[in-house]
């Protein structure tokens, strides 16, 4: 149904896509699989008419295509549903589906909105996907999971030949990934073309017939979904062979000291399935998996930015029940995460006012933290960390993304933290930088600092984690030694069970 040869990409002297194939066939559910950075979300672009190839061919239904726009590609029967429902939460269920191509009645110049052809056209749609709703209220008064199958019906609604679903689980618990499922397999009956785009291993094996794989932009293999195992397609994925016998090396030894944090029966519908997890002071705790286990969804569960729905968390011995950031941070947990420009530094902030925030954070807008006990922190924590900048009023934006990194980490010492959650410190900093963060992680748990660590880089959790707990599809799918190796952790993952 859907062809593309030698698809190329480059976005700045950034090379996004190498010579990349993808072949959907009617009537199969095709995954698409790679890590981040992989080329997934570029591909996805070049389809939909949002970027232009710089080389190769696409064809559809045997004829050459060139989609100039989302708009065009919808006409010309390529639809797209995101991992964030793209619709408007103030319309009814049916002016979304209608939304730009709405029923009309009248003459020329006097045509209004046939609100009884839009209503029943929209559940005629609905109905191809088992369901039966009030399509005239507001789409926000429905669940998620139902907006997602408001989104799907928009997208069929256009004679779609292909349908593209980027990461259309994230936010759907089981039930209702099933539901989607038995509805995409109905849609696959019917003769459709599906791109399915995901991060969940358990996912791909339910629902697809065939897989290809992108790493670093470029095409690694296509193969039917029954001849490539699990650990084959994490090792397509990472370009790591895993052995049959995974070696071991010495690790840091098990941390002998007082638990810090203890969660029993954690977790939060739709993000993170109920778990249990002992940090214990000078102890890091690496977690590993791949992109979409559950790594950050942790994070936020320990850190307050999410509220759990299962389980209880005990800090220092003492059940606590975190509904902000600021009740852990006065708690005496810290967090660096994991979109450090959006979500870590204040870009037109100082070195010096980013690195006093956090502490006056915890201590409340009164007392305010004195210009003077400011810059005693910024240049305390500038020398300890090795912060490259030329005077610690320079704004943050000016310094590398190593050292605002460095910036982050000092913020969240100055709390003199008794745990420090760092979800992908080393992302997008250099090898300099990142053996710096490493080395200076190793340090803090020595002096007695409880570390979660949490990155995408599986060499980086080995080496520093005391232990690892291991991640799949969003459950905890078992614990390993610090002594394990990369391929221990693949091999967990790969299983699904320890």
């Amino acid at each position: 149904m859907l062809k593309l040869a030698g698809i190329t990409k480059r976005f700045l002297g950034v090379q996004a896509l190498r010579d990349v194939a993808l072949h959907l066939r009617a009537g199969e559910v095709h995954a698409l699989m790679g890590q981040n950075g992989a080329g997934k979300s570029t591909l996805i672009k070049v389809m939909t008419g949002v970027h232009r190839a710089d080389a190769g061919q696409m064809t559809l239904a045997g004829a050459e295509v060139q989609p100039r726009s989302t708009a065009d590609a919808q006409a010309l029967g390529i639809s797209t549903v995101y991992q964030e429902v793209n619709l408007c939460p103030n319309l009814s269920v049916a002016e979304n589906i209608f939304a730009g191509r709405y029923p009309r009645r009248g003459a020329a110049g006097l045509w209004r909105i046939d609100g009884s052809a839009m209503a029943a056209g929209a559940k005629e749609l609905l109905a191809r996907l088992s369901l039966d709703i009030d399509v005239t209220r507001l789409l926000s008064s429905y669940p998620v999971a139902v907006q997602q199958m408001v989104a799907i019906a928009r997208a069929i609604g256009v004679d779609a030949k292909v349908l593209i679903l980027d990461e259309p689980t994230s936010s759907l618990d089981e039930q209702e990934v099933e539901r989607l499922f038995e509805v995409l397999r109905r849609l696959r009956a019917q003769g459709m073309a599906i791109l399915f785009v995901t991060h969940f291993l358990e996912q791909v094996y339910a629902i697809a017939d065939r897989i290809t794989v992108l790493r670093n932009g470029e095409f690694v293999g296509e193969w039917p979904a029954a001849e490539l195992p699990a650990a084959a397609l994490i090792t397509a994925m990472v370009g790591r062979e895993l052995s049959a016998q995974a070696g071991r090396h010495d690790g840091a030894g098990a941390a002998t000291g007082e638990p810090v944090l203890q969660a029993s029966g954690l977790g939060r519908r739709g993000q993170l399935q109920p778990l249990d997890l002992t940090i214990r002071r000078g102890e890091v705790v690496g977690v590993g998996g791949l992109l979409g286990s559950g790594r950050t969804e942790l994070a936020r569960l320990l850190f307050g930015l999410d509220r759990p729905d299962a389980g209880e968390l005990q800090v220092g011995g003492r059940p606590v029940r975190f509904d902000t950031p600021v009740a852990a941070i006065r708690h005496g947990l810290a967090m660096c995460p994991e979109e450090r420009k959006h979500d870590g530094i204040v870009a037109d902030l100082s070195v010096r006012e980013n690195i006093a925030l956090a502490l006056q954070a915890r201590q409340g807008l009164w007392p305010r933290l004195s210009l003077a006990r400011q810059r005693e922190l910024a240049e305390r924590y500038v020398a300890a960390l090795g912060i490259k900048t030329a005077d610690i009023e320079t704004p943050v934006a000016q310094l590398s993304g190593g050292n605002q990194q460095k910036v982050v980490l000092a913020r969240w010492l100055a709390t003199q933290p008794r745990l420090l959650i760092l979800d992908e410190p080393t992302r997008g900093i250099d090898v300099a930088a990142k053996q710096e963060i490493m080395n200076q992680i190793l340090a803090l748990a020595r002096d007695g600092l409880a570390v979660l660590f949490i990155s995408s880089e599986m060499e980086e959790v080995v080496r520093v984690s005391n232990r690892i707990v291991v991640l799949r599809d969003r459950a905890k799918v078992g614990e390993l030694p610090g002594s394990s190796s990369e391929q221990d952790v693949f091999h967990l993952i790969a299983a699904g069970t320890a």
